[in-house]
């Protein structure tokens, strides 16, 4: 099969990196070489952005400056790692990826969806995962697990519970306008039931992998 991108979206504390992990485990046993990355980041210069746009107070970069960093964390992130590795074969998981600028800085910042929709056709053009899968939470569960999870609170953790809720309506209207493409699923399930929602989501798109895996077993 060809390279594939999957990428994971939703509010904070939706647990995105726990499933991506055991997402790529499944995908090696039906002997799919796969590659975990995340947004911003997953290159040397997307990461030194990554730093750049989670640091510092809430109110340290406007709503636009905002995008543009993300867009530019982004097009490092797809040119050198993200197509280059599709082309050899390689599905890609990344832990956000472009409906998160829509969630964050279109609705959430007020940029509004025109505007956020004319940058990603003038970096991408009509370039987009093969599948999405929305992790839908409530806000107020999401950040007590942010809260508990021993890690620095970033700009976009420190926000009021209502840019949370906003964030998680702003992420329902993305995957409504986009049935074909994203899948939305309960992540505020157990660790266990959150797999098997991917994987049915998954499969459901490519019946060919649960073949592999029958096969594999």
């Amino acid at each position: 099969m060809h390279g594939k991108l999957i990428t994971f979206e939703g509010g904070e504390g939706a647990g995105k990196s726990t499933q991506a992990d055991r997402l790529a485990k499944f995908l090696n046993k039906a002997g799919i070489e796969t590659l975990l990355t995340r947004e911003p980041g997953g290159t040397f210069g997307a990461e030194a952005i990554r730093d750049l746009v989670l640091s510092g107070t809430q109110d340290r970069w406007s709503g636009l400056t905002e995008l543009l960093l993300m867009y530019a964390a982004r097009l490092d992130h797809v040119e050198k790692l993200i197509k280059p590795a599709i082309e050899r074969g390689v599905w890609v998981i990344s832990d956000r990826f472009a409906d998160s600028s829509m969630a964050y800085q279109g609705h959430a910042r007020g940029l509004g969806k025109e505007r956020v929709e004319a940058v990603h056709k003038a970096v991408f053009d009509d370039f987009e995962p093969d599948i999405t899968i929305l992790f839908d939470m409530d806000p107020v569960m999401a950040m007590k697990r942010v809260e508990t999870r021993g890690e620095k609170i970033s700009r976009f953790d420190a926000e009021s519970i209502e840019f949370h809720k906003e964030l998680r309506e702003a992420f329902k209207k993305i995957a409504s306008d986009n049935p074909d493409r994203i899948h939305t699923i309960n992540a505020d399930a157990s660790i266990e039931s959150v797999e098997t929602q991917i994987l049915f989501a998954i499969t459901q798109k490519y019946p060919e992998l649960a073949a592999q895996l029958t096969r594999a077993d």
